[in-house]
């Protein structure tokens, strides 16, 4: 999520923070970045529960890349 970050201390389990930081090691992520992730997953499946898992991917992939800029002949 884009945009004013905000400094929040919240109780997890364990054993969330403890998957999480496995899956962000290999995902090349910061572990609050892994759970910012996931809710984002969350979120867009709870609101069109008719989109695939992998589409939903996709998706949060595509919109972390960078948009290229228009190229102009000349």
């Amino acid at each position: 999520m884009k945009g004013v970050q905000v400094a929040v201390t919240v109780k997890l389990s364990d054993r969330l923070v403890s998957e999480a930081k496995r899956i962000a090691k290999v995902e090349h992520r910061s572990v609050p970045s892994q759970i910012e992730y996931y809710f984002q997953l969350a979120l867009i499946a709870e609101q069109n529960p008719d989109l695939s898992f992998k589409l939903i991917q996709e998706l949060l992939k595509a919109k972390s890349e960078p948009t290229s800029q228009e190229y102009k002949l000349g």
